[in-house]
């Protein structure tokens, strides 16, 4: 399984907030719902095909259904979430580490099961995803979810 990691990106919150919120997938469901006239119009149009629980977040897509639950939580350092419903084998992890008072450093991570000859054709693009996810955690306003 190949590893795509973003860089490390700082977020002004405490460690245990930032754990708290990211390792429950309905604060992040409120989160949207709440600021739904915020997001792009491409992301209100793809929202109905995404859904949260507890502990796992299904999206509708052209390859079929995508399940992703959360297998690991290390607190507060963390989150793990494995496809128990894909036509390809992935997970997503969240590192976490405190940073200093008030400030947590976080790492994203994709892990993806795919052929030789696909990682040299879309390895870029999950590399990019990485790093896009980095950014969305840096970006949240954890005290306000």
């Amino acid at each position: 399984m190949e590893s795509y990691k973003s860089d490390k990106v700082s977020i002004n919150c405490d460690i245990q907030t930032v754990f708290s919120k990211l390792s429950d997938p309905e604060v992040l469901k409120n989160h949207l719902e709440a600021n739904l006239d915020k997001l792009p119009e491409e992301a209100r149009e793809n929202l109905g095909k995404v859904s949260f629980s507890g502990d796992s977040i299904s999206i509708e897509s052209p390859m079929g259904p995508l399940k992703m639950s959360m297998t690991e939580k290390v607190e507060p350092s963390k989150i793990v979430f494995a496809a128990t419903q894909s036509p390809v084998p992935f997970g997503m992890a969240i590192n976490l580490k405190e940073a200093g008072e008030g400030t947590t450093e976080a790492v994203a991570e994709l892990h993806l099961e795919l052929p030789m000859f696909l990682r040299a054709i879309v390895g870029n693009k999950i590399k990019e995803g990485a790093q896009m996810f980095g950014k969305v955690l840096a970006s949240l306003p954890y005290e306000n979810l």
